[in-house]
């Protein structure tokens, strides 16, 4: 332990604690602009600068460690007016279009520009003319926006392991771009939209869906029917000034039938039904050999995008089951549409997803309309569902709790978790051990799988059968288990894992690209707990439980991974090239 004053105050923290650290410790907050917890800090912006009592040098406090005895001063005249100088030269550099901004409102520099009280910039505003590249299906990149704080590049390269963004050019003609300066949608981004989710200002975004979505409502010869996904419920009421991790799924629904949706549905429900494929898929693997093991899940479209440009070999491992999104689409236009007397071709689907690739899986090959028409037509992150409910005039938070409509809606706590780090596994796991065993778990609990550990590791036993899994998320944690699976198979070994889940935001969905901004660990463990706080308040909490899955099941789908099934809810996959062109 390190003993310190910070502005007169005694401190004791841990030995390598940085100063910006410790200075939370007494409830000093110091400005930062290109700092954020998930990184490591780089000093990149020089806002957080700090002194030495007795001293005239200034020291970064995001990267200077902590020392026995230091004397740390974080606000005087001096200091504050070299932050001002700072925010005003950045500020020299960046477009006066807040209005106009998606960011607007919500933007860390704007905040500090407001904090510092700055109402004139005493120096020449240069702007450099660089065109918006908007050629990414799921996110768009404005360079002119870029404060060159670097996170975007940190999260791709260094979280995410992708590659895809970087820094070209030095001095004044540094500027933020795709890699190798090709369009961002020609790259090998894989649109998990982490970058965005990171970005201070609207340097980078998701791509806005919202009017093809206001138009549909508006349209009375469409028939809109919406779906939201796992993570949405625990963050959407950040947006209105909630707790995160706060539920408010009834209310939810609430607001989308007075956007105007005829027909509300729960991807819960969809999650169930891809536990009931998938798990089956896993048994039929692991008893009858058809297929290759590991299984691995396959929900996640960020990952997919890597795995069939990064991982092309690994493609016989990968789950043909399709994502919740694209299950439900296409129960909405065939089961659905038959059973409510709805014409499918009039039929408007749109998903509310706490993700950006989901934007892109919407159209990502030929299965995706395999109800014969587009299965879903628009996706929209959570950000985006928010400033909708604002432009409506909505009171979410003040709306009588509705439910969903049957028999999409209906889900179990299986279904609920999808939106979690471990959830898919825990899930799988409680359906597949009832398809082994023909038992039901005794304790549905997979604590193994859960929480923000990088990778983790587990074995079920079932039925004397030892099955071993593993879930990692974070793109960058990723390779360490497929290069275990593939050593063991090159040296022709038993295989290290049986079942594996991947997802490619750290914490899973539930800090999704297309989530609230302002994501931290914290924040991801509220949203998790509310996750799982609604799985353990579900009737029932294994996928095969839920009646209206049996329902579907009879009336429609025939056998699990039968031929229907497999014709509406599965999928292909095709080695991709890094770069599109």
């Amino acid at each position: 332990m390190v003993n310190l004053t910070i502005n007169g105050m005694p401190v004791q923290v841990e030995e390598g604690t940085s100063i910006l650290d410790a200075t939370k410790k007494v409830n000093i907050k110091i400005p930062t602009l290109c700092y954020n917890p998930d990184l490591p800090p780089w000093a990149a912006c020089g806002i957080c600068i700090v002194r030495m009592e007795g001293s005239p040098k200034m020291v970064r406090a995001c990267t200077t460690p902590v020392a026995e005895g230091m004397k740390v001063i974080t606000h005087d005249p001096e200091i504050i007016q070299v932050r001002r100088t700072v925010v005003e030269l950045i500020l020299s550099n960046h477009p006066n279009d807040c209005l106009q901004c998606p960011r607007n409102g919500n933007c860390e520099l704007q905040r500090l520009a407001a904090e510092f009280g700055i109402r004139e910039v005493p120096f020449q505003n240069i702007v450099k003319d660089l065109p918006i590249d908007d050629s990414n299906p799921s996110i768009v990149l404005n360079p002119e926006k870029c404060v060159r704080c670097g996170r975007c590049v940190k999260v791709c390269q260094e979280m995410q392991n992708v590659w895809a963004i970087e820094f070209l050019g030095r001095g004044i003609n540094g500027r933020i771009a795709s890699a190798a300066d090709v369009p961002l949608g020609e790259s090998p981004c894989i649109k998990c939209g982490q970058c965005a989710a990171h970005c201070p200002v609207g340097a980078i975004y998701e791509r806005d869906d919202t009017r093809k979505v206001w138009a549909a409502l508006q349209n009375k010869e469409i028939h809109p029917v919406v779906q939201i996904a796992p993570a949405v419920r625990v963050a959407l009421g950040e947006e209105f000034g909630l707790e995160p991790g706060t539920i408010i799924t009834k209310k939810i629904y609430a607001a989308l039938r007075r956007l105007g949706f005829k027909t509300v549905f729960d991807t819960n429900f969809a999650a169930d039904l891809t536990i009931i494929e998938e798990g089956n898929e896993l048994v039929r693997r692991l008893t009858e050999g058809k297929g290759e093991i590991p299984l691995i899940t396959t929900c996640c479209p960020a990952w997919v995008d890597y795995l069939e440009k990064y991982y092309p070999e690994m493609i016989p491992h990968f789950s043909t089951a399709k994502s919740p999104q694209q299950m439900m689409g296409a129960m909405i236009k065939t089961y659905w549409a038959q059973k409510a007397g709805v014409d499918p071709a009039k039929v408007f689907s749109v998903s509310i997803m706490p993700c950006t690739a989901k934007k892109w899986e919407t159209t990502r090959n030929d299965d995706m309309k395999s109800s014969g028409y587009q299965d879903v037509d628009v996706s929209i992150t959570t950000r985006e569902l928010a400033r909708m409910i604002k432009q409506a005039g909505i009171d979410i938070l003040n709306l009588p709790d509705e439910d969903a409509d049957s028999p999409l809606g209906p889900y179990t706590g299986a279904g609920t978790i999808f939106g979690a780090t471990g959830g898919v596994m825990e899930a799988a796991v409680r359906t597949a051990y009832y398809l082994v065993t023909k038992k039901e778990m005794g304790d549905v609990n997979l604590k193994a799988a859960r929480g923000l550990q990088g990778v983790k590791e587990a074995e079920v036993d079932m039925n004397g059968k030892k099955i071993r899994i593993a879930v990692a998320h974070q793109m960058g944690n990723i390779a360490a288990v497929l290069e275990k699976i593939k050593e063991a198979k090159a040296a022709g070994k038993e295989t290290p894992y049986h079942f594996v889940e991947v997802m490619a935001c750290r914490g899973g969905c539930i800090a999704g690209g297309g989530q609230p901004y302002g994501c931290t660990d914290e924040v991801r463990s509220k949203r998790i707990a509310g996750i799982y706080t609604d799985d353990e308040k579900s009737t029932y909490r294994c996928s095969h439980q839920n009646p209206f899955i049996k329902q579907v099941y009879d009336e429609f789908l025939g056998e699990p991974n039968g031929h229907k099934a497999h014709s509406l809810l599965h999928t292909k996959y095709v080695a991709r090239p890094l770069y599109q062109k």
